[in-house]
């Protein structure tokens, strides 16, 4: 009877401490604005912007239009917006955080007329953007990368490609030169060894060939936003171009 009445009040008392913690929790959600059930979070948006700083302005303006947009759209919760960062070639990131109801919700404002409209009327004002949406707090997903929805900071891609094929070429043909005169994999498998000799050419492209190349190139591989002189354009081009003709040259006479 006494062990009884022990687990009684036990169970009494840890009741009453749940309950306690759950009106809390409650009161708190009520307090926020949101809902207390930590299983269902709001699902949300970052976007981040590439801005010339001399478009700070501009984008304040076409920012406040946006929010505009998503307030009017079903189940719009907020948006928070923060400082920006100032980042390499007179540029700052923006970044803001839209929050909705449901995922659903969210996905019909990303994929809204309106909104894609403002985003062509924007073009003119920030040089890149991204997103990032997340549906649950566990997991999120990536925007689709087509049109300029992931443009970066990078370089033209025809330079991207030559800068490229000026790291990569080489390294193909020293290190099959090598593996020929040595005899590593012959009694490997084509496949196997196709694997093998990928990852031997990843790993010195990643970690030793590219990053020369782009210290080397720097004067040309700017920004696709900010333009080079034409003399940089030509030089840029005119060396690279020599650099890998000199090497089929090369590789011919030693072949």
């Amino acid at each position: 009877m006494a062990l009884q009445e022990s687990v009684t009040t036990n169970f009494m008392r840890l009741r009453d401490r749940l309950s306690q913690r759950l009106a809390a929790s409650d009161g708190l959600g009520a307090l926020l604005g949101k809902d207390a059930s930590p299983d269902l979070p709001s699902p949300s948006v970052i976007i981040e912007y590439i801005v010339p700083s001399n478009k700070n302005w501009a984008f304040r303006s076409w920012h406040r239009r946006m929010v505009k947009s998503a307030q009017r759209s079903q189940g719009f919760l907020r948006a928070d917006r923060y400082r920006p960062l100032a980042v390499q070639e007179g540029c700052l990131k923006w970044y803001t955080v839209l929050h909705f109801e449901q995922p659903d919700q969210l996905r019909q404002w990303l994929q809204s007329s309106d909104r894609e409209a403002l985003l062509k009327a924007g073009r003119d004002i920030f040089t890149s953007y991204k997103f990032t949406s997340f549906e649950t707090g566990m997991q999120g997903w990536f925007s689709n990368e087509a049109g300029e929805e992931l443009t970066g900071l990078g370089p033209p891609a025809w330079k991207e490609i030559l800068a490229v094929v000026l790291g990569l070429y080489p390294i193909i043909m020293v290190q099959g030169f090598i593996l020929e005169r040595l005899g590593v994999f012959e009694d490997w498998d084509p496949a196997s060894a196709m694997l093998a000799n990928n990852l031997i050419t990843t790993c010195i492209f990643t970690l030793v060939v590219m990053p020369r190349i782009v210290r080397w190139l720097n004067f040309w591989l700017r920004p696709a936003h900010r333009r080079a002189s034409v003399g940089v354009e030509v030089v840029g081009t005119v060396v690279t171009v020599l650099a890998m003709a000199a090497m089929v040259y090369v590789f011919s006479e030693i072949a």
